[in-house]
């Protein structure tokens, strides 16, 4: 990969400090997140902790779900649909009916004295180290300031430093700005601490060490006051009681620790931790564009961009950040990332910055197997098997079923309970379900079997469920019912509008792909259950794919018409992404039709929020539309990205840089069905390039070269012994371990190729 494209693809670069937080720079290690502003006389550090959420767990269940729940069914299947929802906003509603929500640590302040003219400030992230650099000079002096979020070390550090000694003085404070949310401050002994109890649920500590070299250092009032130093290093840690039963010491304990250590083993630590992860995969892609990234400002490329000028480097920049942003929010031992990652700043933020499990909890986690970053996958795991038997009780005191089911909203308590009082997405319970699939997903990627053991019994929780909340028609077959279709509307022939509804395609799909599921799952450990056989009894009767009056593929079992045809969610698109069940391939008529939906999708102005956008850059992928695709990143970048990358819904959601990390990766390398396809959709606008590090399913890691559109080199590295077919589409050589061969029944044009393969074994196909 050409080293001189490094740099511009792993910097995120401006040359003025961030006026609003939607400019500022995110750092994180899973549990602590900050953005950095970088004001050169008064910085502002914005402070996450993942687990300081608003009060404690409840139990919200309605009492009176069960027995009103045949009525509802009633009504739905009678075309009563004002009815049916006016018993269940009654009846299936949660009390209270929200759940839990997200809060800010806090923010350290520093005010910096400073003589004289600020001059060539320059502020960038660096994604190959993952630390905020800010320089300036001030008075003939320039200033430097390093920022990281260690995981070894559980800290947010900064490294302050001056060209000539006793330059740095400043004043440092702590505080939740405007909101007062602090039960107490102080300062002493070089270090500021703040705690406090949210709303009556999780107590907090935040803590700030300072260690200063040269001049001095005193305490006044809520205030650390450095003096003349020459160099200074600065701690933040914090802790709560979901996870320490004594917060402030085990905050107070981590701050002496790293405090006491030296700069140079903290950010060594730092990055070698880091780039274990981050280095697995890299993305080049060349095409000659006019533009010089290296000396542009990052949010200068993106006006660009929207003006129409290509950007392949910003791309992959935009591929790099996704991957960052991952590890930054998402690791052992952390929640997994919510809404927002980690990185809020709103007492009251939008959606309660929860985990909304009808696709945004989700998509966060789509580049995880793909972009070779399993470990970040691990805290969505443990929040499921929370969830499980909150989602018993669930299963059985709304619905008096079996299982484990959830609804469209989850919160550090792991509620299962409906979410809001918003028919469209609070009486969809399915979350759970569509969670599940992220166990089996793990599984096909890593092959590890323990785990499969492990998570196979969550896997059955939630079919069990599906088996029994589905109900027959007189034709036969069997639908979820009362449901939705996140988050839409439709229109019946009388004119009457609703939500509630039976067989929503997304559900249907969902529950195959489930069943499909955890009956391969069951196979592969020998069991000998009778649930298997259930499952694929349940799978026959569940209704396939519909194509309706427009060639689209149908939201509802029936063909209504949609209130809204342009909106954000496009559930029945489920099938084609993240699920399996329709490919070019393989379903021509569904894929065409799934085509037309996005088309339709699209005309009414659909992808106007960044999630949304990046969903529908998965779908084009999956079509293999490479040019549609493009098009739709495109846009992501034009439209729905803040300047520092971030996604933006409006409001800021990180969903929609996950989502467009992940689309991208899947025009490069798609696998799910059991074929390694080698650049199914490369667009016309990256003739040539290069990535490393893609997974594939069946446990391969892949590189890629190509040129002219065409591919020069795949390398292939399976962790295990195993069967592999690959396709290409264009005639390829293939070579195991250097050695040229005959692959296994390949096609007249050789654009299939199938062999058995070796842990460690290197397999080589050349133009």
């Amino acid at each position: 990969m050409p080293e001189n494209n490094r740099e511009h693809e792993d910097t995120l670069l401006y040359y003025s400090p961030a006026k609003q937080w939607e400019e500022a720079l995110p750092i994180g290690n899973g549990r602590l997140g900050a953005m950095i502003f970088g004001d050169p006389r008064a910085e502002r550090v914005q402070l996450n902790e993942d687990s300081l959420w608003y009060g404690g767990p409840r139990d919200r269940h309605n009492p009176d779900a069960l027995p009103n729940l045949a009525e509802i069914r009633k009504l739905i299947f009678e075309g009563k649909l004002q009815e049916a929802e006016r018993l269940a906003t009654m009846a299936l509603t949660a009390i209270p009916e929200s759940q839990r929500h997200y809060v800010p640590l806090g923010d350290l302040f520093l005010q910096f004295e400073h003589a004289g003219e600020i001059r060539n400030y320059e502020r960038r992230l660096d994604l190959s180290e993952a630390i905020v650099h800010v320089s300036y000079t001030a008075g003939g002096t320039k200033f430097a300031r390093e920022i990281f979020a260690s995981y070894p070390d559980r800290a947010i550090v900064l490294r302050l430093t001056a060209d000539s000694p006793g330059q740095i003085s400043f004043t440092a404070r702590m505080g939740r700005e405007r909101f007062r949310y602090v039960d107490e401050i102080r300062a002493e002994n070089g270090k500021i601490v703040m705690s406090g109890n949210s709303g009556g649920g999780v107590r907090y500590c935040g803590v700030l060490a300072c260690v200063p070299e040269g001049g001095s250092m005193r305490t006044i009032g809520e205030h650390l006051i450095v003096s003349n130093a020459d160099a200074v290093l600065l701690v933040v840690t914090a802790s709560t009681d979901f996870r320490e039963a004594d917060p402030e010491a085990a905050a107070l304990g981590d701050a002496g620790r790293v405090a006491a250590a030296g700069y140079s083993e903290l950010k060594a630590a730092h990055i070698s931790d880091y780039r274990s992860l981050y280095d697995r995969t890299r993305l080049w892609i060349g095409a000659e564009s006019g533009l010089k990234p290296e000396m542009a400002e990052t949010s200068e490329r993106l006006v660009n961009v929207k003006a129409g000028r290509e950007d392949t480097g910003l791309t992959a920049l935009y591929f790099h950040y996704g991957r960052y942003l991952l590890i930054a929010s998402s690791r052992p031992g952390s929640l997994p990332a919510n809404l927002q990652g980690i990185w809020n700043k709103d007492m009251l933020p939008a959606w309660d910055s929860k985990f909304t499990i009808n696709i945004n909890t989700q998509m966060n986690y789509w580049p995880a197997e793909s972009c070779y970053l399993p470990e970040c996958h691990l805290p969505l795991f443990e929040l499921i098997e929370r969830m499980i038997p909150n989602g018993r009780h669930t299963a059985r005191t709304m619905y008096g079923l079996r299982g484990s089911a959830a609804h469209h909203n989850t919160d550090i308590w792991a509620d299962t309970a409906p979410q809001d009082l918003w028919p469209s997405s609070t009486y969809w319970p399915l979350g759970l379900a569509w969670l599940s699939l992220h166990l089996w997903e793990h599984y096909r990627y890593g092959g590890d079997t323990a785990f499969l053991e492990r998570v196979y019994p969550m896997m059955k929780e939630a079919a069990v469920f599906l088996l029994d909340y589905l109900v027959e028609l007189p034709s036969g077959e069997w639908v979820t019912c009362p449901s939705v279709s996140p988050e839409n509307t439709y229109r019946l022939p009388n004119g009457e509008t609703g939500v509630l509804c039976y067989g929503p395609s997304m559900d249907s799909q969902i529950a195959r792909e489930l069943f499909q599921a955890c009956a391969a799952a069951g196979e592969r450990l020998g069991s000998n259950d009778e649930l298997l056989g259930e499952l694929r009894q349940a799978i026959d009767k569940l209704p396939p794919p519909r194509i309706g009056r427009y060639g689209q593929l149908q939201e509802w079992y029936e063909d209504y018409e949609e209130v809204e045809p342009g909106h954000r969610h496009i559930s029945h698109l489920f099938a084609l992404h993240p699920g399996t069940q329709i490919t070019p391939d393989k379903t021509p008529e569904l894929s065409a039709a799934a085509r037309r939906t996005l088309e339709r999708r699209l005309a009414n102005g659909g992808g106007h929020t960044g999630w949304s956008r990046a969903w529908i850059i998965n779908f084009w992928a999956r079509l293999q539309e490479a040019e549609e695709a493009h098009a739709n990143i495109t846009a992501l970048l034009s439209h729905s990205t803040l300047p520092n990358l971030l996604d933006n819904h409006p409001p800021f959601q990180i969903d929609g840089n996950f989502g467009g990390t992940a689309g991208i990766a899947e025009l490069l390398l798609q696998s799910h069905e059991d074929t390694i396809h080698l650049l199914p959709a490369l667009p016309k606008a990256w003739p040539a390039g290069e990535v490393r590090g893609l997974r594939a399913r069946g446990g391969v890691t892949v590189d890629i070269a190509w040129k002219d559109g065409l591919i020069q080199q795949a390398i292939l590295r399976p962790d295990r012994k195993g069967t592999y077919r690959v396709r290409c589409d264009h005639p390829v050589v293939l070579s195991l371990d250097g050695a040229a061969c005959e692959s296994e029944n390949p096609d007249k044009n050789r654009k299939l190729l199938s062999f058995a393969g070796e842990a460690g074994m290197t397999i080589v196909i050349h133009a």
